[in-house]
């Protein structure tokens, strides 16, 4: 185990730097730059200014430099926020950032998995249909409608929850719910499914013929088996959450990565753009990583002698 981890390490060094070249060249492809206005500068400000930053090198030349930045922990400083280090920006927003997708992950585990697992045992019966109902209502209203009707009933009408913001308990509440509900569906459907597959198998029918007492057939056997499809897209699902949600961030007005990293491509900010795709890399890789190892907890038969 200790030799796959290691090896598994090694290998976030090559993805990361293919993440950020492709990150650089798409950055570089888009037309404008991080000092085109609406009102155009004077040339040679512009000019001054691309040479400061090393724009007016070629790309190859900025990408080795801002590689060798990195490796040191420099991520450089933003380009059109004066004064400001990516470190610190990042430093700002991360914080916020997973604290809105742990809540939302938290919110998907507790209410989804359960969910799934009683529509499962319950199959063909009221309580399947009903949960199956909800998850796909759930699952097919996006965000984009979620939130407005949250803020609408919860903060406009009933004024139960502010609506904008973060930072106290009560703020987090509206968020966290709209982030979660899509997710919340997508994990009882998924553990609905893998339920249902497990408990056709051999070793399930061999389990109650032996006579033990059903909730230990449920939670030995097929709740254990049944649970490694979820790990399977919770990891890579709570790299993204993590890392920030940028449609829930902007509609709620809430400082994270998300509202950072859509603002930054939209002023064509390089610095930010690279050290965000970065940390969004870094988190994924780390997230799959640590789902690899669960395998050998959840099912014995995976090793990785």
């Amino acid at each position: 185990m200790a030799k796959y981890i290691i090896r598994r390490i090694l290998w976030t060094i090559p993805v990361l730097l293919t993440v950020i070249l492709f990150s650089f060249l798409l950055m570089k492809a888009i037309p404008g730059g991080p000092f085109t206005r609406e009102v155009s500068l004077p040339q040679q400000i512009v000019d001054n200014l691309n040479e400061k930053y090393g724009l007016d090198d070629p790309w190859y030349i900025q990408y080795a430099r801002y590689i060798y930045h990195a490796v040191q922990g420099d991520l450089g400083v933003s380009m059109t926020q004066r004064g400001r280090t990516v470190t610190s920006i990042v430093g700002n927003a991360f914080p916020v950032s997973m604290q809105l997708g742990l809540g939302s992950f938290t919110l998907a585990l507790i209410i989804g998995v359960p969910l799934g697992v009683i529509a499962a045992l319950r199959h063909n019966s009221w309580a399947d249909y009903l949960a199956i109902f909800v998850a796909s209502i759930g699952w097919a209203i996006p965000v984009i409608i979620i939130a407005p009707l949250l803020i609408y009933f919860f903060s406009v009408r009933w004024r139960w929850f502010p609506a904008f913001g973060w930072g106290d308990t009560e703020r987090m509440v509206l968020p966290i719910i709209a982030l979660g509900t899509g997710f919340t569906a997508y994990f009882a459907r998924l553990t609905r499914s893998a339920m249902l597959e497990t408990l056709q198998q051999d070793y399930v029918r061999t389990a109650k013929a032996k006579g033990l007492p059903w909730g230990k057939v449920v939670w030995r056997h097929v709740l254990r088996n049944s649970l490694i499809p979820v790990v399977t897209q919770a990891g890579p699902l709570l790299g993204f959450l993590v890392t920030g949600s940028f449609l829930t961030e902007y509609i709620f007005s809430i400082p994270g990565m998300g509202r950072y990293f859509v603002d930054s491509v939209t002023n064509r900010d390089y610095s930010i753009v690279l050290g965000l795709a970065v940390i969004l890399s870094a988190v994924i890789v780390f997230a799959n990583l640590v789902v690899d190892i669960l395998y050998g907890f959840l099912d014995p038969r995976i090793r990785y002698d």
